[in-house]
């Protein structure tokens, strides 16, 4: 009718539709990237909320428990912040001011800590830093702004503070009401494959939030001792900033390392050699043996697409991209791989049941013949 196709018309429709949701998704990315920031703080709360039901066995009602849990995590982080924040923010404000004069080319040769064998190599040594320096600061100061005014940003909105933390206390206390909503999606004809798509995408985040948690703090608390153990200058500083880079795969440790070598080197430290050693076997023993003990299969994300998720996200988002990426990746990933599982389900053939014809018992045997009449 009026030369309109139905079928073109359709997909001309559902374009639109499409386009529609993905401009309304733009529109309240601000929202989104809030709701799902709450997403991943309820998975760090929960296991702690899980292990006080537990221990309590229904004697508290789950609205004042899970208000218990949140004022033990609240004060955990302010004694957390009282005892190491002061330090901290002197020795970020020292760093901050000596900064120029630790980068100054001029004083690098003579700042520099060399063992006896490389001191005759001192000014060529020198000369190679220099220019790295001067090279890379170029490059990577582009970088460095869009971070650090993503960062800014972020600071600025400290009403995030509060939104994120009522919205995970929310979500924990529905997730009865969750769990039976999941149950009637199964009972439905596409029910079984979005209910495992959901249930995976909530494994992998899990596994994926509370290693981080873990490894974070396991870099926080190794960084700090060893290197307040061997006098590294600003070493609280480092382990944290250590500790927060620990949230960005392969990247993330690569700087927190080099930021932590260049400090100790620029600012005269005599024993680089050690720290450098510490950081490699540490680095071993978390990526070969902690890593893998926490991450989970589902988690398990190619170096390659990491980098290239970092990069990625970085262009699109920011400094929200950059933490996001990876469990995007990972959740992209588990639901490539139930998509396949169900397909696979659905193309194998039905295997026919086999029918056992029942065996016949065994014939009775005769019963035995009469005796004979005895004659009396």
């Amino acid at each position: 009718m009026f030369g309109i196709d139905a079928r073109t018309a359709r997909v001309v429709w559902t374009a639109a539709l499409v386009i529609a949701g993905l401009y309304g998704v733009f529109l309240v990315r601000t929202t989104l990237l809030v709701m799902l920031i709450a997403v991943l703080f309820s998975y760090l709360i929960y296991p702690l909320f899980a292990l006080a039901q537990r221990r309590l066995a229904g004697r508290m009602p789950r609205t004042p428990l899970l208000c218990l849990v949140y004022l033990v995590v609240v004060g955990l982080v302010v004694i957390l912040v009282g005892l190491f924040g002061n330090q901290v923010a002197e020795q970020a404000t020292t760093l901050l001011q000596q900064l120029p004069t630790l980068l100054d080319p001029a004083t690098l040769e003579k700042r520099l800590p060399l063992p006896g064998l490389l001191e005759p190599m001192r000014a060529r040594l020198a000369g190679v830093l220099r220019e790295v320096l001067e090279g890379g600061s170029a490059q990577a100061m582009p970088f460095v702004r869009n971070v650090g005014t993503g960062l800014m940003h972020l600071a600025g909105n400290l009403v995030y503070l509060v939104v994120v933390p009522i919205l995970s206390f929310l979500m924990i206390l529905q997730a009865p009401v969750i769990d039976e909503l999941l149950v009637t999606m199964r009972n439905r004809r596409t029910g079984p494959f979005w209910t495992d798509v959901l249930h995976g995408l909530n494994g992998v985040l899990s596994s994926y939030v509370r290693a981080l948690a873990l490894l974070s703090l396991a870099t926080l608390v190794a960084y700090g001792l060893v290197l307040q153990l061997m006098g590294v200058p600003f070493a609280l500083l480092l382990a944290g900033v250590a500790a927060v880079l620990e949230v960005i795969p392969v990247l993330g440790p690569l700087v927190a390392a080099a930021g932590i070598v260049g400090v100790a080197l620029f600012s005269g430290y005599e024993h680089v050699g050690w720290v450098i050693a510490f950081i490699g076997a540490y680095r071993v023993f978390q990526d070969y043996m902690l890593n893998p003990y926490l991450m989970s299969e589902g988690v398990d994300v190619p170096p390659i697409l990491v980098v290239f998720g970092l990069l990625a996200g970085e262009e699109l988002a920011g400094v929200s991209g950059i933490f996001l990426s990876v469990p995007f990746i990972a959740a992209v990933r588990m639901v490539a791989v139930q998509v396949r599982q169900h397909r696979a389900k659905l193309t194998t053939p039905a295997t026919p049941a086999v029918v056992v014809a029942p065996v016949p018992a065994p014939a009775a045997p005769p019963p035995p013949p009469p005796a004979p009449p005895t004659s009396g």
